[in-house]
């Protein structure tokens, strides 16, 4: 029994799509089918199905999710800021006639990561 059934549209701001995704999502078997009278969806069903592709809402996460999700946040930042030194570090060391190889190895990079980012400085 349906207890609440909602139009595409409120399907669609439910999950936090356009209304164009949403029906794509239907016609791939993404997204619930619609009811017999094919307009509209058990809201339960919307609100209980996987919601599918990269963007898929956090509404649900736990606690213990929202926490890792901070934690892979601040190792991104973190890493940003190493990639940043070690790029400072490898002009540098063009700057004093070191080899390429060499840098790229005492920095953990290839030799064409080393030759790109040279490049690109």
């Amino acid at each position: 029994m349906v207890s609440e059934a909602w139009t595409a549209q409120e399907c669609a701001d439910a999950w936090g799509v356009k209304l164009a995704t949403w029906y794509g999502y239907v016609s791939r078997g993404q997204a619930p089918a619609p009811l017999v009278d094919g307009r509209t969806w058990d809201a339960d069903a919307v609100r209980t199905f996987p919601r599918p592709g990269a963007g898929r809402s956090r509404a649900g996460a736990t606690p213990r999710a929202e926490e890792l999700l901070a934690e892979m946040a601040e190792v991104a930042a973190g890493i940003e800021e190493l990639r940043t030194r070690q790029r400072e570090l490898l002009a540098t060391g063009k700057r004093e006639g070191l080899e390429v190889l060499a840098m790229a190895r005492a920095l953990g990079i290839s030799r064409q990561t080393a030759a790109n980012w040279l490049r690109d400085a």
